[in-house]
């Protein structure tokens, strides 16, 4: 990163005690979880679905067996790891800087290194439900089991991440609306901003320090008051 935008960088966080946190999969790449779009990405790779078939609400109902089976092998990171940028959101978070982390990740990571206001967009992996009564259960009811996992009750059990073809909670949206609609400071890191709604949410961002932390460039570049390219993990970890 030169050091210019080092400084600019530093300077607007050392400013601001009201700083939203909005990321993407690029966060959580550097922890060693596969993104979809990149070069390495799920898309990429190949399956009998394509990856976004697999991971929709209608071939989770039709072919739940075979939607495990992806599942499991792609989406879970059990011994996943916070990186730099996790460790210093939640740095920030505790010293009254940073007001929430919202987050289009599901691998909870964010509250493992100690951030507590996290809006997840997508839902979290670590959460997992039954469709028939409703009763919660952790990540390793998933890994341990298999096949389709099974409430006590008889039920399928669900992952709760937001699948293709379904909404998005409208209560979380209604938060992260709220919390980058009132922030003096908006860091936008991890994501190219192809993925809507989510990406639409930076819309409501009314202040003037727009920062954007990728490694490639953005649809939204034209509009940040600061673009900086590079591992996040990195560039956090500098300041």
């Amino acid at each position: 990163m030169p050091d210019l935008q080092w400084k600019k960088l530093k300077e607007i966080v050392d400013q601001s005690d009201n700083i939203v946190f909005f990321g993407g999969a690029g966060v959580s790449t550097e922890s060693g979880i596969p993104d979809f779009r990149s070069t390495d990405g799920l898309y990429h790779q190949e399956y009998r679905y394509p990856p976004e078939t697999i991971l929709s609400h209608t071939f989770f109902r039709q072919n739940p067996e075979e939607f495990y089976r992806f599942y499991r092998a792609r989406m879970l990171a059990p011994h996943a790891k916070p990186n730099a940028a996790h460790k210093k959101l939640a740095q920030w978070e505790k010293e009254g800087k940073l007001k929430a982390v919202i987050t289009q990740n599901i691998d909870g990571l964010h509250q493992a290194a100690g951030s507590k206001t996290v809006l997840e967009l997508h839902g979290s992996t670590l959460r997992n439900y039954c469709m028939k009564c409703g009763r919660f259960y952790d990540q390793n009811a998933i890994l341990e089991s298999t096949g389709v996992p099974h409430c006590e009750c008889g039920g399928v059990i669900k992952p709760d991440v937001v699948l293709y073809e379904e909404s998005l909670d409208q209560k979380v949206l209604k938060e992260a609306v709220s919390f980058i609609s009132h922030a003096d400071v908006l860091i936008v890191g991890g994501t190219s901003l192809v993925v809507y709604p989510a990406a639409g949410l930076i819309d409501y961002y009314r202040s003037d320090k727009l920062v954007l932390i990728n490694r490639t460039p953005t649809a939204r570049d034209s509009a940040a008051d600061l673009v900086v390219t590079g591992s996040i993990g990195e560039i956090f970890d500098s300041l």
